[in-house]
């Protein structure tokens, strides 16, 4: 076992032992900031990614010094779907909690490369929870999407609403995930709960999404992509939200449970782009464009579970958030 196996820490004159947390796709956008979160509780993180080319891996490198600052952090560039590798790493611990959050992401891109997602995200998952049945690791926390609801005419989402219409592969996995997880709770009692995230954004975010390509076009002035000539709905989430319902979900393991991380209020898409348009001081160039294959129209959690079992309470506005990251984002680039 490595050093981490018998830690412990001081509190008030009571000694406990620090907790060992392994975090997947811990240098992906969600992973560095729960990464960063953990370690700065005090917890020992163990970070595993791939690095894959899926955007500028220079954002992902960027992130590696800012986590080695830190004592209680051990890196590894490791691909979770090599699972006879990734056992003998992780059999090098006595991990406490895993934190899935390793996954190809993007809704589109999932439509022309849908072996990839099978490959990444089911066998990645059923990987973890393998590696779990087999290192007796009692506890997982997984990422879901909002993308599960699909075709769910219903609104606001509701974690007991069913989800079998998805209208994208990328969701087809995360819902696929999900059944699988539910199987290995019941056959291995393992405490696993999975977080269904809603458009999530905020400093270090995807260069594939929708906020992080606006801003850079309004920058750049080049022409911005508006889909259904505008008329969408999303429920915007800031990443310190989404990394605070990561938390509190890890001190509430208890059986197999499902959670919608949400703003809990859908904005539309327009208005996010005049909020752009006004932070950066820039004139947004547009060009519309019909629906797309495997968008929803609108996305709307509701977290009265999340608030009532774990409570979440989502406390950054979009216009709030837009400016966070705004600030990073010319920070970064140097503008």
């Amino acid at each position: 076992m490595f050093f981490f196996e018998n830690l412990y820490i001081s509190v008030f004159g009571f000694y406990f032992m620090v907790k060992n947390v392994l975090i997947t796709g811990g240098l992906g956008f969600i992973g560095f900031h729960t990464s960063r979160n953990f370690l700065e509780m005090g917890y020992n993180v163990i970070v595993v990614d791939n690095i894959n080319n899926y955007y500028d891996i220079k954002l992902k490198e960027d992130k590696i010094p800012l986590l080695k600052k830190y004592n209680n952090f051990i890196f590894k560039k490791i691909d979770i779907c090599n699972y006879k590798k990734f056992l003998k790493f992780c059999s090098k611990f006595k991990i406490d909690l895993i934190i899935h959050l390793a996954a190809q992401a993007g809704v589109r891109y999932s439509i022309d490369n849908p072996f990839i997602y099978e490959k990444n995200n089911v066998m990645g998952t059923l990987n973890i929870l393998e590696i779990a049945r087999n290192l007796k690791i009692k506890d997982i926390i997984f990422a879901s999407s909002s993308s599960v609801y699909g075709g769910n005419e219903k609104i606001p989402f509701l974690e007991s609403h069913r989800v079998d219409n998805p209208v994208s592969l990328y969701a087809a996995t995360k819902k696929s995930c999900e059944l699988i997880a539910y199987t290995y709770n019941k056959l291995y009692d393992i405490n696993i709960t999975g977080l269904r995230f809603f458009t999530v954004y905020g400093p270090w975010g995807r260069p594939d999404m929708a906020i992080y390509k606006f801003f850079k076009s309004a920058y750049l002035d080049q022409k911005i992509d508006v889909y259904n000539k505008g008329d969408m709905l999303r429920d915007f989430t800031y990443i310190d939200d989404i990394v605070d319902g990561i938390y509190l979900a890890s001190k509430k393991m208890n059986g197999y449970r499902i959670y919608n991380l949400g703003n809990n209020k859908p904005e539309k898409l327009m208005d996010l782009i005049n909020y752009i348009s006004e932070i950066t001081s820039k004139k947004i160039k547009k060009k519309y464009l019909p629906m797309q294959k495997g968008d929803v129209y609108k996305t709307y959690a509701n977290i009265d579970l999340a608030k009532k079992e774990l409570g979440y309470n989502p406390k950054t506005s979009l216009k709030e958030g837009l400016k966070k990251f705004n600030d990073w984002y010319i920070n970064y680039y140097k503008l």
